[in-house]
């Protein structure tokens, strides 16, 4: 029927996509002033390019490790306790961190070690709103709507990375503190927007097993799905390897000699284009030959990665940032469908902290690791050694997941339709 084709005539998804809209503006806001402050300070204090990208590492590592260590205790949560409040909760956590570095960048006292105690803060509070915001979606629109509610809630995601940089390069030229303080109203809306979301059942796990076994089970479930662990896998070395954005500080400043709003401007490109895929995704939903199409998406990323990391052209470089934006966007949206659909709500939780594992791993680690090698190699090197192994990647695991290659639509299994486990929970 003509009202059930498009999630925002439900109440709850409403809200919940105007919260997730609110909290990544915010979130990319604060990350990219974060990182041009770090980059700065230590150049500022003398440290050579490469050593001051050995910083933006460090940042990245400081990130990565409270989310690896605390994802899969959030995914368990997420399937114990109310999704909602757990949001809520780790949203006021970074509130706590936006406040914080408003007042130390206004009274001119913003230090190297306080930004890397945020970013362990930051770790810390994005652990525990992944997993159950990821898990809440599917409960709030029936199975026939899921693809494109999620193509929806990727476009919340992706204007917030447009915006949120914006917010963050252009209002820093303004006043050094404003980002931060756009960022601590951004996350108040985002806590009240959740407030909206009426109650959603949850399906009772056995709680007679202890935590790590509830732990493992969501682990073992992922290692036993080749479809869910391909496409979870597939991302995990591929933007570990190509991720390129710890290091956009670096080019605007002393590569493509742009500076801040040039940073605002490298960050956006790859946004604007995931926000195009999803876009079309959310009028057009993707039906036929999904899993070829992933792996052509995620090699496409590769050869784009590549070609920014040997340009010298701000518009060459921004066009590739842009196609890596749409690759990496229709990957997304294939991958992210086919993990909710393919696993069942009471495994929702665990299984999509697991996914968040291994998108921290390819994302904060991964900032880590080119930070790293570009200490090592130098930036260009880096990036380009990083979309070639993207490439290398998808070889590989068109060969180790033949199923992949094989899936052809999103319909899930027969006996997760028939659990009932994708219920219309409406709240209209």
């Amino acid at each position: 029927m003509i009202e059930q084709q498009s999630p925002f005539r439900i109440a709850n998804y409403r809200a919940f996509w105007l919260a997730r809209l609110c909290m990544t503006l915010a979130q990319y806001a604060m990350l990219l002033i974060i990182g041009w402050q770090t980059y700065n300070l230590a150049r500022d204090a003398g440290m050579s390019v490469g050593g001051a990208s050995g910083q933006l590492a460090l940042i990245g590592l400081l990130q990565f490790a409270p989310l690896f260590v605390l994802t899969p205790f959030s995914g368990l949560a997420a399937d114990r306790f109310d999704r909602r409040n757990l949001a809520r909760m780790a949203i006021l956590l970074q509130l706590a961190c936006a406040g914080a570095l408003a007042w130390l960048t206004y009274d001119n006292a913003i230090t190297l070690n306080a930004l890397f105690l945020v970013a362990v803060a930051l770790g810390v509070a994005r652990a525990f709103s992944g997993p159950p915001l990821s898990a809440l979606a599917p409960n709030l629109v029936p199975p026939a709507m899921l693809p494109q509610a999620i193509a929806l809630s990727s476009i919340a995601w992706q204007v917030g990375m447009i915006v949120g940089p914006a917010v963050g390069g252009y209002f820093y030229d303004v006043a050094p503190h404003l980002p931060y303080a756009v960022a601590s109203g951004l996350f108040v809306l985002a806590i009240v927007a959740l407030g909206f979301i009426g109650a959603v059942p949850r399906v009772e796990i056995d709680n007679q097993q202890g935590p790590i076994s509830q732990i493992r089970e969501g682990l073992v479930y992922v290692m036993h799905n080749k479809m869910v662990l391909g496409s979870i896998t597939l991302d995990l070395f591929a933007v570990f390897l190509a991720g390129a954005t710890a290091l956009f500080p670096v080019y605007a400043r002393d590569i493509l000699h742009v500076g801040a709003p040039g940073l605002a401007q490298l960050t956006m490109a790859p946004a604007i284009g995931a926000a195009a895929s999803a876009s079309w995704f959310s009028v057009r939903p993707l039906k036929t030959n999904v899993g070829p199409k992933m792996l052509w998406a995620v090699a496409i990323f590769g050869v784009a990665t590549i070609i920014f990391g040997l340009s010298t052209s701000m518009p060459l470089s921004l066009a590739m940032l842009f196609v890596v934006g749409c690759a990496d966007m229709f990957s997304v949206f294939i991958r992210q469908s086919l993990i909710q659909l393919h696993t069942p709500n009471d495994k929702r939780g665990r299984v999509s902290a697991v996914s968040q594992m291994t998108i921290s791993a390819s994302n904060e680690f991964g900032d880590f690791f080119s930070g790293s090698l570009a200490f090592l190699l130098g930036p260009v090197t880096a990036v380009v050694l990083g979309g070639i192994g993207a490439v290398i990647t998808v070889a590989t695991w068109s060969q180790i997941f033949p199923v992949l290659r094989a899936t052809k639509s999103f319909d899930p299994p027969d006996h997760l339709l028939e659990d009932g486990q994708n219920r219309d929970h409406t709240g209209d």
